[in-house]
């Protein structure tokens, strides 16, 4: 992986050109672009939309995106979008363990062809909801860019690292980073072997930074730390600021209605020369959020562990949360500090990026997935109750561990693949069994 420049802060106003002079001075669409290029505005929000919601982007490109074939549609047999796509399932925990990459001599896989729903909720149509996905990818895209207009994307690396162009710039990531690509803005993903991420396609609102309250004005993901691409652009002009050579056709690939389309144009998308606006791809590394927890007694509830949140028109009860358990200390006293046994509103697709995850021990691996639907019973199995129980509470520290959860206020539907195929662990639900009824009269 290069080291690459960025530009840094979460909803910042950016502003970036690859050619000095290519940006507009004071207007945004003057008479003639300097250089030659062509003004396009990417909205992420309605146009009257507050203002301190309101997401956009000028971009100067050398073709504006309106230059291509007409489209046709893309069979995938396994990207699927809104709940109408899941199947019936019983109200049972679920879990699934790591689903191996193939060989790309065997089955080659680029992001897009390895995609795998897993369970999913909502409406793209009616902006509600999200999908959770597996990638399974085995090569990089070359000439071929996806573009979501169902959603926006986060990609959690767990296996590989990956580098992800933008039209707006390119951005690196490895397991512990996490990409944020915003509805609309085509980008295309390299792997450098066999790779594995979760990815949450989250069809409703923005994802923003949650509300800190009586936490104050510093805590958990701090803006800052999130990082924006420079403009780069695809150029056959060599000592150019180009990302590679751009010549010969492109695939794009547009996701649309809950389905996939594709066409060929001439050229390369990825031709932004220069841009600015708050609305663009970030890159942000778990290991820069500041952990806030019981210094006293009692687990807290996992909302403190919130990095970004989709909020619903229901205050307070998020269309979607990004939470992540990453290292801490544990210090709290007369505690059962795991997470305790719950029943929740909100339901919980949980996944682990490396390490070993406190409530479940042995049985929860990196790659492997779970779910925990609305009203669903779930905790710590009964091996991490037991040492939990009996555990001398001298401070010590959770280390070199990543795991992470997608909660949504709607109940998640799994998809024909995850429940058939081939990585569902049917005996999760005994892993609580040996809880037995411990009561003395």
């Amino acid at each position: 992986m290069d080291m690459l420049r960025y530009l840094q802060g979460f909803g910042n106003q950016f502003t970036t050109e690859a050619v000095p002079g290519a940006l507009p001075q004071g207007r945004n669409s003057p008479q003639q672009v300097a250089h030659g290029l062509y003004a396009e505005l990417i909205s992420g929000s309605a146009f009257t939309a507050p203002r301190a919601e309101n997401r956009r982007t000028w971009v100067y490109r050398r073709q504006p995106s309106v230059v291509t074939g007409g489209y046709e549609a893309l069979p995938h047999a396994f990207w699927k979008t809104g709940a109408k796509d899941g199947v019936s399932a019983p109200p049972n925990p679920m879990r699934w363990h790591p689903t191996p990459v193939p060989s790309a001599e065997a089955t080659p896989l680029d992001f897009i062809d390895g995609l795998r729903t897993v369970a999913l909720n909502g409406d793209a149509d009616a902006q509600t909801g999200m999908a959770a996905h597996l990638v399974l990818a085995n090569r990089s895209m070359a000439r071929r860019a996806l573009v979501n207009a169902d959603g926006e994307m986060l990609l959690v690396p767990q296996q590989g690292a990956i580098r992800v162009t933008t039209e707006l710039g390119v951005l690196d990531a490895r397991p512990g980073e996490v990409v944020l690509l915003p509805r609309g803005v085509a980008f295309k993903v390299a792997v450098d072997g066999p790779s594995r991420l979760y990815v949450c396609e989250n069809y409703g609102a923005p994802f923003r930074l949650p509300e800190l309250g009586p936490i104050g004005s510093n805590g958990l993901a701090n803006p800052r730390d999130f990082k924006a691409p420079v403009a780069a652009f695809e150029a056959a002009t060599p000592g150019s600021s180009a990302v590679e050579d751009s010549t010969g056709p492109y695939e794009i690939v547009r996701k649309y209605g809950g389905q996939l389309w594709r066409t060929r144009q001439p050229g390369t998308p990825f031709n932004v020369v220069a841009w600015h606006g708050n609305l663009a791809p970030l890159k942000y590394d778990t290991a820069d959020f500041m952990v806030i927890g019981s210094i006293s007694f009692d687990h807290p509830d996992p909302s403190i562990f919130t990095v970004l949140t989709s909020p619903s028109d229901t205050p307070g009860t998020a269309n979607c949360d990004f939470v992540i358990f990453p290292p801490r200390w544990m210090v709290a006293e007369d505690t059962f500090r795991p997470p305790w046994y719950h029943r929740n509103l909100m339901s919980e697709f949980m996944g682990l990026v490396y390490g070993q995850y406190d409530a479940k021990p042995e049985g929860f691996k990196p790659g492997g997935m779970s779910l925990h639907n609305c009203m669903v019973p779930h905790g710590p199995d009964a091996e991490a109750f037991d040492k939990a129980s009996h555990a001398p509470l001298q401070p010590h520290k959770l280390d070199h561990t990543l795991a992470f959860m997608f909660e949504s206020r709607w109940r998640f539907v799994p998809t024909e693949f995850a429940m058939t195929g081939g990585a569902l662990d049917a005996a999760y639900p005994q892993c609580w069994s040996a809880l037995d009824d411990r009561f003395k009269a």
